[in-house]
């Protein structure tokens, strides 16, 4: 049977990432979507790993976002390397859920509590099923979240998790999306910092530099390894391939640069599947050495 390149556009305009409305814009400068709802299952041993997509727009000028310390040509260039736009960057927004069989942990709350729990529930969860609830880092599109547009609390059964540094960078920041959604928790915090256990095989690792706080958790299960790395890298070629590119959203840039470098060559050198919030859907791929720098390469069916 044979199909033509009509028949392959035709078809490929049917997938769930086609377009998304924006709805609302988020403390760092993401603007947030509202796909239909969109997840990926696989196990880590013991574990149950589901990330969620619960947001993708377009946004232009990336080179006002990304690559700060390098030129146009240099930017185009690469851009058109890897096949990709130089005018135009796609932006994705994955919350991760990990079922470890007695705990539910939420990692990062999405941009905001609808577009979450709409998500949850298409993966078959519901916010009082969240056990736990970790924040890598407390920019908008993180805590969005954590209240609905009335103030009240989404996941009401949770023990909430983050970084004291964080924490308090932001709480003296004059920050809306703080004092709108994560203050009102503050009583609820527990802090965590570098080796910091979340739960039986969850532990967190410092990678400060996006944020003066920000965190990258270690998943293990039955002798299996999987890194949540949050905004470490918030781009597949920009920001993961290109390390040492400068990303305006990153607070402390030289931090952000040497935190990427350390842990993405950590995974690279161990092999280890990770998952980046703003990482292509569904989120999960691999990272691999390439000249002074890396290469990601989207799971496909490993971990099924």
């Amino acid at each position: 049977m044979s199909i033509s390149r009509r028949q392959a556009l035709l078809a490929g305009s049917a997938l769930p990432l086609a377009a998304a409305l924006p709805t609302s814009a988020a403390a760092d400068g993401h603007a947030s979507a509202a796909p239909k709802p969109l997840h990926s299952d696989f196990s880590l041993g013991d574990f149950r790993v589901t990330t969620l997509l619960v947001g993708s727009r377009p946004v232009d000028n990336p080179n006002g976002i990304f690559g700060l310390n390098v030129d146009a040509e240099t930017f185009a260039s690469v851009s058109e390397e890897n096949f990709i736009p130089s005018d135009s960057v796609q932006f994705f927004f994955t919350p991760t859920v990990v079922n470890t069989g007695s705990e539910v942990i939420l990692f990062d709350a999405g941009l905001n509590a609808e577009g979450t729990t709409n998500a949850l529930a298409a993966a078959g969860y519901s916010a009082d099923d969240i056990t736990h609830l970790v924040i890598t880092h407390m920019h908008g599109d993180h805590i969005g979240g954590l209240t609905d547009d009335g103030g009240n609390e989404t996941f009401a059964n949770a023990s909430y998790i983050a970084n004291q540094q964080e924490f308090d960078h932001w709480a003296g920041a004059d920050n809306g999306a703080f004092e709108g959604k994560v203050r009102p928790l503050a009583d609820k915090l527990n802090f965590i910092g570098d080796g910091g256990a979340v739960a039986s095989g969850v532990t967190g690792m410092a990678a400060f530099g996006h944020t003066p706080g920000h965190m990258v958790y270690m998943l293990e299960s039955g002798g299996e390894q999987l890194m949540i790395i949050g905004d470490l890298a918030n781009h597949p070629v920009y920001s993961l391939a290109y390390p040492d590119w400068e990303v305006r959203f990153d607070i402390d840039k030289a931090a952000a640069a040497a935190s990427r470098r350390n842990i993405l060559g950590m995974l690279a050198a161990e092999r280890m599947p990770m998952i980046g919030y703003h990482m292509p859907a569904p989120g999960l791929g691999y990272v691999a050495p390439r000249d002074d720098g890396f290469r990601y390469v989207p799971h496909s069916y490993q971990l099924l």
